[in-house]
């Protein structure tokens, strides 16, 4: 390492990491600096498709990038960053393989995101799964192709009741994509099972509160509820999950009954390896940021996204930006422009954007959205959803198989094929071995 090439660690790949260390890619080419970008995986994953890769509307492989195809010019290393000691300005990865090794840099970015914020509550750990990745959408669209196979095969009415009911929690974006998506899907998937009819599933919302989707507002809110109820499906408002052992479903509200299905989605909370540093953190766990995303009180540290609590400069609260796509892909470009501006010895700049609005998936060719203040429902909205969201895929390449998975979705049928086998490659081989 040498003073006259700054050395950037980039901790974390996920939506500000992989942004910014794209906006600084050049410069490292030329020269300018070193980057490397440490990351438990080697894709950044694009959350906003999940719900459409879990339906079968995009084809899971194109709402992943992979860091090093699309970071050339940078080093990307599989690995997880335990600890920061940025008063020595070290770094501490624990590599996918091997002993743990000491990393030094110049200037670090932290950008570990946020994982899944959960509760105490008895089977969710065992029972339950998340949806932050495309590992647990491709896992959760086989489990429900999987049910309805089980439900169809199954004589038993209390073990086929089981198998067709899915409960999700979580009112949030996550949550209510998820669950109108896949209710999509297998309604349209049960027109191949001459013993199943949509009416027979059972599709459960589960929200703590008075309201799902609050980032669109109270009326698209409750449009939004007023929709899925109408396909049947259960919104089960200001209720709480007390308990899910053994697929037992026990709520708030005196209910009980069993579910082979069970998805998380209430929140999330900011990575707790921030723990491991020596960066001063708020009550929420977040690294608190100045309006020009350094780190508030050190040097050469920056941050964004999920795990940071940066102003809102648009905001006469006080408040924070709120922590989504839409201020971190903004937050990331900001934030590379800034380390480049202080290589070049000129002050970073402050970050600044007014929240345009909101949009939301509720199943093929339905949805709402607000932008600017607009309220769009149905087909309008959804395909504004589409647009928005393909225009944030980073890379060409990835905005074209996107664009492209949609464009024959229009020719042809819906695929609804389960590769549940795909989570356990190697049991048909063990039970081969024991006959």
């Amino acid at each position: 390492m040498t003073a006259q090439v700054p050395h950037i660690l980039v901790v974390g790949g996920g939506y500000v990491g992989m942004y910014t260390a794209y906006g600084l890619r050049r410069a490292a080419r030329k020269g300018k600096i070193r980057v490397t970008v440490v990351d438990p995986r080697s894709v950044m994953t694009y959350q906003p498709f999940l719900p459409e890769a879990a339906a079968g509307s995009v084809e899971p492989r194109h709402v992943v990038v992979p860091l090093r195809k699309t970071l050339k010019g940078c080093r990307v290393v599989t690995g997880r960053v335990t600890g920061i000691d940025h008063a020595h300005k070290v770094a501490k990865v624990m590599p996918e393989e091997g002993p743990e090794y000491e990393l030094a840099y110049d200037q670090v970015v932290v950008a570990l995101g946020s994982i899944a914020r959960t509760l105490p509550i008895p089977g969710l750990a065992e029972e339950a799964t998340g949806f932050k990745n495309v590992e647990e959408a491709i896992a959760l669209r086989n489990k429900v192709l999987d049910r309805l196979d089980v439900a169809s095969s199954q004589p038993d009415p209390t073990l086929r009741t089981s198998a067709l009911t899915f409960v999700f929690v979580g009112g949030g974006y996550a949550g209510v994509e998820a669950f109108a998506e896949l209710e999509d899907m297998a309604r349209y998937a049960t027109r191949y099972y001459d013993n199943i009819k949509p009416e027979d599933m059972r599709w459960v919302l589960v929200e703590a509160t008075n309201r799902i989707l609050p980032e669109v507002g109270p009326d698209l809110g409750k449009y939004t509820v007023d929709q899925l109820r109408k396909r049947n499906m259960d919104i089960k408002l200001e209720t709480r999950l007390e308990s899910c052992e053994k697929g037992r479903v026990v709520l708030s509200d005196g209910e009980e009954f069993d579910a082979d299905t069970i998805v998380w989605t209430a929140g999330v909370k900011a990575n707790p390896a921030l723990a491991a540093t020596d960066f001063p953190l708020d009550e929420k766990g977040r690294v608190k940021c100045l309006a020009n995303l350094r780190i508030e009180g050190v040097t050469d540290a920056w941050s964004a996204g999920d795990n940071a609590a940066v102003p809102d400069l648009t905001s006469d609260s006080g408040a924070y930006c709120a922590p989504n796509a839409q201020h971190a892909v903004r937050q990331a470009n900001r934030l590379a422009a800034n380390i480049l501006r202080t290589v070049d010895g000129k002050p970073p700049q402050d970050y600044e954007h007014k929240y345009v609005g909101s949009v939301a998936s509720l199943g093929l060719h339905k949805g709402v959205a607000q932008l600017f203040g607009v309220k769009v429902k149905g087909w309008p909205a959804w395909f504004v959803h589409r647009t928005y969201h393909v225009s944030r895929v980073p890379t060409f390449n990835r905005k074209a198989r996107v664009i492209l998975d949609w464009t024959l979705a229009l020719f042809f049928r819906r695929e609804v094929t389960s590769l549940g086998t795909l989570q356990a490659p190697r049991e048909e081989f063990r039970r081969a071995t024991q006959s």
